[in-house]
């Protein structure tokens, strides 16, 4: 059978997509027949065509929809802050952000007017384009009037997340190059752990009541809402030089295998994230969002507020989750959609059963971590019309998106297109994630079935397809593998960012404290980054060159062994480490203890 050339069917595809609005699915079935026939020229190819040609055109449409929007983008030098004014023009007096934790209702003018005060503030601080100042507060508004205010003339925040004590802290400052850092009341006395040993021209505001004055005396604070009140609401007599692929601000990795990373979110970074949530899940205007995650994270500062700024939904900010108040706040404040992450949908399924779980009006959840064993109940229990899940990192270029409500899957890979999206998994070796090469030295894909390291082809000509990397250039080079689809060309791979699983450690003398260490940890790490097993060894495996040697605990895990090393489990009800026992080690397989 005649197999027509690549830039044949991809010319046809962006001519079926086009279509693929006013046409009915049986000619969309049709066209997804066709492209197998061509592409492929085989019965399988025809079988699959069949059964994924709905989804494939589907994203297919959106994909496209967001490719143009962001091309309309780059021509008019847009930036977020441009974009938001759009929204405030067509709709002043609609609430754009809801505070829940007070009550407080800002429109869209209103937030605009305080982002206008935080312009005038940074202008008058001397700060110019490319400066940063790091935000290290809890989520509120204002969170969003700053880097939004900041953005407005160029400068850039510096996301930190307000668990971060110490080291961790003192690291995220200084690898931004920050000129200045913003904290709020409840954040002074982790500032006041580092203060010290913060530049000596760092410039120190505080946000929210004034208290605990004793704590930072040695130097001096300056009271950032008396400065913001005075700062004029217009907008600032200033023209923005940065445009549509610059950068707007910083966003942090988690840090459990190792220091934080400040990842680059440029202007159409932000676009590209917000824009596919609200197109693919089946967003709208007028919806009421509640987003109880932080938004030192992209998932509630881009997904959630970014639904806000771009598209006009209004978006209630909660300080922190309850799993005790989430479906109350819903009921409350009439919200039609909710954003989770991780754990929050097993949290709220272990909640006894409430009037109001039943009395909402949200229709969309959308997030990513929701695990296959609580997909169907979650669904069924809260009565969602749509579970929108999806995969992705803050700085990668291959995210994935779940279009059909699959049970369990956070996207797919074309098999009818899989040049237009080129994403990919290959396959690693199992002990040190290294990448598998041919015997051209290109990387081997992975069947069907198999695990692998996902990887997604990076051009810096398309929007869709940059990678921005880190602050940090060694962490941004980390991240790229070449050779990987075809000779010459580069990739990013995605690493693995989640929950501390085990520490290893050979300590002096061969003793250690659990409760000393227990002490230290909970000080110097967010609750996340907390190692749940330890596990006492006499030495510590290394190669010739001395690098740690991770095959073997990785391959025994946390199951008891007959040898002198001890293995430790973290009890968060008793607040220490405790022994893994054989009945432990069952109880934890058989999902009867917690981790």
């Amino acid at each position: 059978m005649m197999h027509l050339t690549s830039g044949v069917i991809l010319s046809l595809v962006i001519l079926g997509a086009v279509w693929l609005l006013s046409l009915t699915w049986l000619h969309i079935l049709l066209v997804g027949f066709g492209l197998g026939m061509f592409s492929r020229g085989s019965w399988r190819s025809i079988h699959v065509a069949a059964h994924t040609v709905k989804r494939d055109l589907t994203c297919l449409v959106i994909l496209l929809r967001v490719k143009f929007s962001m091309y309309r983008n780059l021509r008019n030098r847009s930036t977020i802050p441009s974009l938001f004014a759009q929204m405030v023009t067509l709709h002043p007096d609609k609430p754009a952000l809801i505070y829940e934790a007070t009550g407080e209702v800002w429109s869209f003018r209103e937030l605009q007017e305080r982002c206008h005060a935080v312009a005038h503030w940074a202008l008058a601080q001397g700060w110019a384009e490319g400066d940063v100042v790091a935000l290290y507060l809890e989520s509120q508004p204002l969170v969003v009037a700053l880097w939004l205010g900041l953005a407005m003339v160029g400068v850039e925040a510096a996301l930190i997340n307000y668990n971060l004590r110490l080291d961790s802290l003192l690291h995220c400052v200084k690898v931004s190059r920050a000129r200045a850092v913003v904290f709020g009341t409840e954040t002074t006395e982790a500032v006041s752990e580092v203060i010290e040993s913060l530049q000596s021209d760092m410039v120190l505001f505080r946000a929210g009541e004034q208290q605990d004055e004793e704590k930072l005396c040695s130097v001096q604070v300056l009271n950032l809402d008396a400065l913001l009140s005075c700062s004029p609401k217009h907008s600032p007599q200033y023209k923005l030089r940065k445009e549509f692929n610059d950068r707007l601000f910083y966003i942090y990795t988690s840090g459990t295998t190792g220091m934080p990373k400040a990842a680059i979110v440029v202007h159409s970074r932000y676009y590209r994230i917000a824009a596919f949530g609200f197109h693919s899940f089946g967003l709208r205007h007028d919806d009421i969002i509640y987003n109880c995650l932080p938004l030192y994270h992209s998932a509630g500062t881009i997904m959630g507020v970014g639904q806000c700024l771009l598209f006009g939904s209004t978006v209630v900010i909660r300080r922190k989750f309850s799993a005790s108040r989430f479906w109350d706040d819903c009921v409350k404040h009439n919200c039609t959609v909710i954003q989770y992450i991780g754990e929050i949908c097993r949290y709220l399924l272990a909640q006894p059963v409430r009037p109001s779980e039943a009395q909402h009006r949200v229709r969309v959840a959308y997030g990513n971590g929701l695990r296959p064993s609580v997909w169907e109940e979650f669904v069924q229990r809260f009565r969602i019309q749509r579970i929108g899940e999806f995969y992705g990192a803050t700085e990668c270029n291959c995210s994935l998106i779940n279009t059909d409500g699959k049970v369990g899957a956070c996207g797919f890979n074309s098999r009818i297109l899989p040049n237009f999206y080129p994403i990919r998994l290959v396959r690693v070796q199992q002990d040190n994630r290294e990448l598998l090469r041919d015997s051209q030295g290109l990387c081997i894909p992975c069947p069907p079935g198999e695990p692998g390291m996902l990887v997604g082809r990076i051009n810096h000509t398309d929007p869709l397809r940059r990678f921005d990397g880190y602050a940090d250039k060694d962490s941004t080079n980390k991240k790229i593998a070449h050779n990987v689809f075809k000779m010459g060309d580069s990739a990013y791979i995605s690493g693995v960012e989640g929950k501390a699983g085990m520490a290893a450690i050979s300590p002096a003398g061969g003793q250690l404290d659990l409760d000393v260490f227990l002490i230290a940890v909970q000080k110097a790490l967010p609750s996340y980054a907390r190692p749940i097993f330890l596990r006492l060894m006499p030495s510590v495996d290394t190669t010739g060159t001395f690098k740690i040697q991770k095959a073997r605990l990785q391959r025994e895990g946390y199951k008891p062994q007959e040898t002198s090393e001890k293995i430790y489990f973290l009890n968060s009800r008793a607040g220490c480490y405790e022994a893994v026992t054989d009945e432990l080690y069952n109880a934890i397989m058989e999902g009867k203890a917690s981790l």
